[in-house]
């Protein structure tokens, strides 16, 4: 026989894991001594511990690993586990693998650049949430043609929500689409002479962001259904439903009858997200370093991005937003 110090060196594992394995009945010493409580073990249970050490290094729980011992799992149970194990490795090694790729293009950025950018890219799931909302109409996407449409709207919306009796229950959060009038401009214009000058070249290789003229700005802040019942307005909104596709319909603002629209804004299951510190008029580096991280990860686009705003102060260098931009995989 061999002492539990022996058996464990022949069996590569701790004499602590053994005891650990005689303390749930999982690897019991051929014998005990009475008076000393020392453990022997048999050449014979080497076998035992090498399955043991096998199991545990597919991915078994030791509970898991006693029941397959003791023979109380079946061939086709014992299948489907390594099947389910299996597809759990495989989703690890996608996981890494987009991790080793994010890695590599921060590489690619630090080499180019010369530094660590200060702008860390998240990709995450948004939640859904309930708005007070006005909306308005910028000339273009800059952010020359948001600002004077969207602070307003964000002026008039805290006045009217103070109006009726609406406490805030969030930070603003605006998103933006395409202005109906924009429809018939995105069929390509016919091919003039004009066209062919190099300054419409540019725009015709801009594609669609050169018909993009027109934008609808919606300006919100988050609030509850409590909150509107005490205004005396109800919602049916439902805020948080897992399962919402990252590329969703922008849903349609409901009117309240208080001077602004409420709407239920769908979570979005795969987002860029990035934190722009200072004045939203130098958001342009940060949105471009956006860009340029989904394009280096291996994703693309899927909409206009959406802008919280976490803090905004009366000093605007002190605002921090977090802007998040739907992405699906190029």
């Amino acid at each position: 026989m061999f002492s539990i110090g022996d058996f464990a060196q022949y069996g590569r594992v701790s004499a602590r894991m053994l005891r650990h394995y005689d303390a749930i009945g999982l690897l019991r010493p051929a014998r005990t001594d009475p008076a000393s409580g020392y453990r022997f073990y048999e050449a014979a249970q080497l076998a035992r511990l090498n399955r043991i050490i096998a199991l545990k290094d597919l991915g078994f729980s030791l509970q898991q690993v006693g029941a397959i011992l003791a023979e109380e799992v079946s061939v086709p149970e014992l299948r489907g586990m390594l099947r389910l194990r299996r597809a759990e490795l495989e989703a690890s090694l996608a996981a890494a693998g987009a991790r080793l790729a994010q890695v590599e293009a921060r590489l690619r950025t630090i080499e180019s650049e010369g530094r660590m950018s200060a702008d860390d890219v998240v990709v995450k799931r948004t939640g859904a949430v309930l708005l007070a909302e006005l909306s308005g109409i910028a000339a273009g996407y800059g952010p020359e043609d948001i600002g004077p449409v969207i602070q307003p709207l964000y002026g008039e919306l805290c006045r009217r929500l103070e109006t009726a009796g609406v406490t805030p229950a969030g930070p603003g959060l605006a998103y933006y689409e395409d202005a109906p009038e924009t429809t018939e401009a995105r069929t390509p214009a016919p091919e003039t002479p004009e066209a062919k000058t190099p300054e419409a070249k540019t725009a015709e290789e801009r594609g669609p962001a050169w018909a993009r003229e027109a934008i609808v700005v919606h300006a919100g802040i988050v609030i509850t259904e409590e909150a509107l019942a005490k205004a005396g307005v109800t919602t049916d909104g439902t805020p948080g439903r897992p399962g919402t596709t990252t590329v969703t319909p922008t849903p349609t603002p409901t009117p309240t009858g208080l001077g602004f629209d409420i709407v239920t804004l769908p979570a979005l299951d795969c987002a860029a997200t990035v934190v722009h510190r200072g004045p939203m008029s130098r958001i342009l580096p940060t949105v471009q370093n956006l860009a340029h991280w989904i394009d280096a990860n291996g994703y693309r686009s899927a909409g206009y991005a959406r802008e919280l705003y976490l803090e905004c102060p009366q000093d605007q260098e002190k605002w921090v937003t977090e802007i998040q931009e739907p992405v699906v995989r190029a």
